[in-house]
Order: structure tokens, then C-alpha cells, then sequence
């Protein structure tokens, strides 16, 4: 779905105006992407998906849609496109080192590239005439910065296209507009889940620590020894014989009236 070019010029025109129309399709359509990335499953994927969705209906000339990411230690890769094309698209990029979507995907690199016509692109001697040959001559692509701490994780939002000049101001600002909801959805569903696994340890440990005392408590009781002495007598056991401390502790706990510690544990 595209915007004519007379409505796209008329809600320009009356945007933050006094008096001005109710919202117009375009409009309508980030708000729904947005409610839909805010109320999605906050998963990775789920959101590269929806992302990918928006700008293959929204921006005008659309053929191909991938996302780059790029790895803490350098690397590219991309996990989700509309066709196999695209990727293979991409991947000539990260193998030369040239294009828009690597450029666009460091976190030093431009907000922004594109070319109208890639197979007289002189920027891009290797990734452009490649394109050209599979029959795509103008490509967009849209920096995501989902994370702004190190190693800052980062990645670019690419479009094709089969016709040449087919990238205009308009087709950019949807693509950065896109592209900024990409990155705010990413943030959230990074945050998301680093908090999830943040908890998850939290209680572990928190178990892991519980099951220690009462383990303790039992050995207290059982020899007659201080909190320290019966630590001491747990570490070695689990040294001795090669179990995880709250793993050992764990079964003295549940099955404190059938196991007890080998005597030389006490040393």
C-alpha cells in the first residue's frame, strides 16, 4: 500500500498546523504499527518481522525488504528478508566490505544511503553491478541502533527496488521513520529480555542459596558443628565428588533422613 503523491503533499503541508485535518492514511498507518510492535510479543524476531511487514506496504517502490544486524565482534548477518534474493543481496555487501546496508549498520555509519541507479554507482564497484544483474537498480537503507550501550548492537533497515530512481525525500522519511520504530521496539524487547534472564539468575541464585542453609542447618544439627564447619564440609564434598555445591545440597535437603556426607568430607 503506497500514499499519493497529493495526499503525502497534503498531510505534509498540514502537519502540526492549528485547524488541521484528523490524521490521514499515512498517518493511521505508523499508529497502528506502533501499537502493534507495542503490544507484540517482545521478542526479537516478532519485531524484525513486523518491521520488515511495514516497510514492505508502506514505502512506495518496496521489491525486496532485509534487515542487517551486526554481531559485537564485527560481523553481519541478516536474519529475516522478504526474499532469498535480498539476502544474497546482503551478503555480497558483507563479503566486500561495500554498500549501504554495511555502511548504514556501523554505529559510526551514515542515518541514511541509498542509490537510484546501483549499476553506474561508482561508491560500490562490486555490491552495485551485482545488484544491477539480478535486476534490482535502487536500494534504501535505514540505520537501526537498538542499543546504545557497548559494544552498541547495530544494524540497517534495506530496501530494493527493481526500478531505477524509484527512492525519493518521500520514500526516505518513511524509511527513517521505520526504521526509528525498529529501533525503539528492539531497545524494549533487548531490555525485556535481558531483564527476564536478569530475574531467572536472580532466583536461581536466590534457591541456590536457600537449599545451602538448609543443607547447613541439617549438617549443624546432624554433627554438631558451626555454620562455617558445615560449609566447609558441603565445599568439600562437592570437590570430592565432582557435584555442583546447590546441586549436592539440594539432595541432603529432600532426602536428609536417607543421605548423609562420606565421613572424609569433615576432614
Amino acid at each position: 500500500m503506497s500514499v499519493g503523491e497529493e495526499e503525502w503533499a497534503r498531510e505534509r503541508a498540514g502537519f502540526g498546523q492549528d485547524g488541521a485535518p484528523a490524521p490521514g492514511l499515512l498517518a493511521g498507518q505508523f499508529a497502528d504499527l506502533t501499537r502493534t510492535l507495542l503490544d507484540a510479543t517482545p521478542t526479537v524476531g516478532g519485531v524484525l518481522k513486523l518491521v520488515v511487514g511495514g516497510a514492505t506496504a508502506l514505502v512506495p517502490g518496496a521489491d525486496l525488504v532485509s534487515v542487517t544486524l551486526r554481531d559485537a565482534d564485527g560481523r553481519f548477518h541478516t536474519p529475516i528478508e522478504t526474499d532469498a534474493v535480498a539476502e544474497r543481496l546482503d551478503q555480497v555487501q558483507y563479503d566486500h566490505g561495500e554498500g549501504p546496508c554495511v555502511e548504514s549498520a556501523r554505529p559510526d555509519g551514515p542515518a541514511v544511503g541509498w542509490s537510484q541507479d546501483l549499476g553506474r554507482d561508482p561508491r560500490w564497484p562490486v555490491f552495485g553491478p551485482a545488484a544491477a544483474r539480478h535486476g534490482y537498480h535502487s536500494v534504501l537503507a535505514t540505520a537501526l541502533l537498538p542499543d546504545a550501550r557497548p559494544p552498541r548492537l547495530s544494524g540497517a533497515l534495506n530496501i530494493y527496488s527493481r526500478t531505477p530512481g524509484a527512492f525519493d525525500a518521500r520514500a526516505i522519511d518513511i524509511a527513517l521513520l521505520l526504521a526509528t520504530h525498529a529501533s525503539l521496539a528492539l531497545s524494549h524487547s533487548e531490555a525485556v529480555a535481558t531483564a527476564e534472564l536478569e530475574a531467572a539468575h536472580l532466583r536461581r541464585a536466590v534457591d541456590s542459596r536457600d537449599v545451602i542453609g538448609q543443607a547447613k542447618g541439617i549438617l549443624m544439627q546432624r554433627r554438631g558443628i558451626s555454620a562455617d564447619e558445615a560449609f566447609d564440609v558441603l565445599r568439600r564434598a562437592s570437590q570430592d565428588l565432582n557435584v555442583k555445591l546447590a546441586d549436592l545440597a539440594r539432595t541432603l535437603a529432600a532426602r536428609h533422613t536417607e543421605v548423609d556426607l562420606p565421613p572424609a568430607a569433615e576432614g
